[in-house]
């Protein structure tokens, strides 16, 4: 059958990709929040921004003003990137009113008196732990937390809203409001011109039951505040009931310290919140391990190899060469298209965007642009890459489908573009319609979810048929061999070579290289904690391929032995396998770690676990794949067929 050429590809796919270039830009700023530093002289005005609500109870983000806080007149939204608007950040501005290095006692925010509605909302937020977050100068807020078993300080992200406990001898739990906040920014000096860059922003939270005299005016002075005193309120003062009817007053204290430390170096007390040293020997151990056995794995495979490729090309006579065994035996069925040769073409083209997605995107974050002061850029970059990446997926698949005597590449172009990001999308507008039905902030508004369709159509998908014409275009891969027209009967197989154990069996030894790793990225994600060691993860995520790799080519290597020439989906399923145990260890991370106990969260939680558990086992199965094309074609070419 001789394949047909590519026709043009249509106008349609270049206005596509134009238009929505155009597009997506005024939708959403491609830019990542300000990272240049800024000088502020005394007295000049700071803005305190307020974030998200969060809690790693419910996994539910909820913007700040969802609860009856102080507001100003009029509340503006700050321009949000994609990463930041798809995290639920919602930052807005806020009363917290800061003039530089200026102090401030108990200043009075706002006064409110509560109502059934707004008392029994932060009695629910106070129940699930939810935190405020706000931000100062590109800085989150943290609240320094002393450990006495470290005998060190550690940084919690945000502050409570309340507590809940027994007080004043009552058996009843009851609810309590932190409405007193001292805040503390560090800054560090700059000598010549006498400016100063902000270097920290902390918080210590108080509930504290204000009282005064006579009826509540502007000015009134508040009897709980002792301006003399080195802070204004104390934790021993009567705390700030939550109930219907009751009057809460929020107040502030600003301090400001001198640092020693640079601007450059700022986030660095951030980015140290985990225990470093547990980390540093954990990855250390795992890249020990992994590197040795894959240094064993290589140094069998080259010498069994060696030695077959050597015993084969000294066969001389016909006796001799009828009575060989082993993978020579299946050189005329090896290179066979496999069933579903149209799907494999299709995982194979998604794996290869995948692939190069989290290369690049690794790549750039070592190199430290996406660093979590680039409040959501990580996102960001991983969402216009995998769009811009799609011309590899079309590449890809366009050229293993030729292989195979393909002639619809418009056909597995389509099948390309449409069906993993279909089954990812469809997934994800179920979990998102659950969180608008939660009211969540973390639910994606419409309008983004418009620009993210038309990041899809209008550029992933063109270049997609872009790279699949490119690659149509080209002579067909050769095969080393010739394949036979009868197929050769497969003989039956030891128990150890059942395809369902050898499947499950490789995906052990990937899976093995990055759970170590994984637990600090689920945890980054799932805690509300920053992951920033992307030098090591670039590291272990290398490791993952050299293991996928060596894995599926012993297996393949063995299969091989046992003349069952059935390698393609095998090569594929082996590496992707690891998929699998990824999904497993983030349900043992759900029920051991987290304290997730709604059925809402729980939903959400694997339910994007699951979309991440599928696009690894892409990626690991087009590794795994890929390592065994290249192996075979490198074993038939290097020895002779009559």
């Amino acid at each position: 059958m001789e394949v047909g050429r590519p026709q043009l590809i249509p106008p349609w796919i270049s206005l596509c990709f134009f238009f929505s270039l155009c597009f997506f830009s005024k939708v959403h700023s491609f830019y990542l929040p300000g990272v240049a530093p800024q000088d502020f002289k005394q007295g000049d005005p700071l803005k305190v921004k307020v974030n998200k609500l969060t809690s790693t109870k419910t996994q539910l983000p909820y913007s700040f003003y969802s609860l009856p806080y102080c507001k100003p007149d009029h509340i503006v939204d700050s321009a949000e990137n994609l990463g930041e608007v798809l995290r639920g950040d919602r930052i807005e501005n806020s009363v917290f009113e800061f003039r530089m290095r200026e102090q401030e006692t108990c200043k009075v925010a706002c006064r409110i008196v509560l109502d059934a509605k707004a008392a029994k909302e932060f009695k629910e937020k106070i129940d699930d732990e939810y935190r405020v977050n706000m931000i100062l100068d590109n800085l989150p807020l943290v609240m320094p937390i002393k450990r006495p078993d470290l005998d060190s300080i550690v940084y919690q992200h945000g502050f409570h809203v309340g507590l809940k406990g027994q007080y004043a001898g009552s058996k009843e739990e009851k609810f309590f409001i932190h409405n007193h906040l001292a805040f503390t920014v560090k800054f560090h000096k700059d000598e010549q011109t006498d400016a100063a860059r902000i270097v920290g922003f902390e918080v210590k939270p108080f509930s504290v039951k204000h009282e005064y005299d006579g009826k509540w005016k502007e000015n009134t002075q508040l009897k709980t505040c002792d301006v003399n005193a080195k802070r204004t309120v104390t934790s021993s003062d009567s705390p700030q009931e939550v109930e219907d009817k009751k009057e809460i007053i929020f107040t502030y204290d600003v301090k400001f310290e001198e640092s020693d430390i640079k601007w450059a170096s700022r986030w660095d007390s951030y980015l140290l919140m985990a225990d470093d040293q547990i980390h540093w020997f954990s990855i250390v151990n795992s890249l020990m391990i992994v590197l040795f056995l894959s240094g064993m794995v290589a140094m069998i495979m080259l010498r069994t190899l060696y030695r077959d490729i050597s015993k084969y090309n000294q066969l001389e006579t016909q006796e001799e060469a009828q009575e060989e065994t082993g993978w020579k035996l299946v050189h005329g069925d090896v290179f066979r298209a496999p069933t579903n040769s149209d799907l494999l073409c299709v995982y194979i083209g998604t794996g290869v965007q995948f692939l190069c997605m989290t290369l690049v995107t690794m790549i750039f974050a070592a190199l430290g642009f996406l660093s979590p002061s680039n409040r959501g850029g990580l996102m960001t970059a991983m969402l216009l890459l995998w769009a811009f990446m799609g011309v590899f997926a079309g590449y890809a698949s366009a050229r293993l489908y030729k292989m195979f005597k393909g002639s619809d590449w418009k056909k597995i172009t389509l099948w390309t573009a449409f069906m993993f990001p279909g089954t990812v999308f469809a997934i994800f507008f179920v979990l998102n319609a659950i969180i608008w039905g939660e009211k969540s902030s973390g639910a994606v508004p419409f309008g983004t979810m418009f620009a993210l369709v038309f990041l899809w159509f209008g550029i992933s998908v063109p270049l997609v048929f872009v790279g699949s014409y490119v690659g149509f275009k080209k002579p067909a891969i050769e095969e080393p061999v010739k394949t036979n027209k009868i197929p050769r009967q497969i003989p039956e197989q030891a128990w150890y070579m059942n395809p369902l154990f050898s499947i499950l069996t490789g995906g052990i030894l990937p899976f093995g290289a990055v759970f170590i790793e994984l637990f600090f990225i689920l945890t980054s994600i799932w805690l509300n904690q920053f992951y920033y060691i992307f030098g090591f993860l670039f590291i272990v995520f290398v490791i993952l391929i050299v293991t996928c790799a060596e894995i599926t080519i012993v297996l393949c290597y063995f299969q091989l032995c046992s003349e069952d020439y059935l390698w393609w989906w095998r090569s594929y399923l082996t590496a992707g396998s690891s998929a699998l145990y990824l999904f497993l260890y983030a349900a043992f991370y759900f029920f051991t770690k987290l304290e997730i106990t709604k059925l809402v969260s729980g939903i959400l939680y694997f339910g994007y676990m699951l979309i991440a558990s599928y696009a690894f086992f892409v990626m690991t199965g087009t590794i795994g794949f890929y390592a065994c094309f290249w192996f075979t074609r490198l074993i038939y070419s290097s020895v002779k067929i009559d």
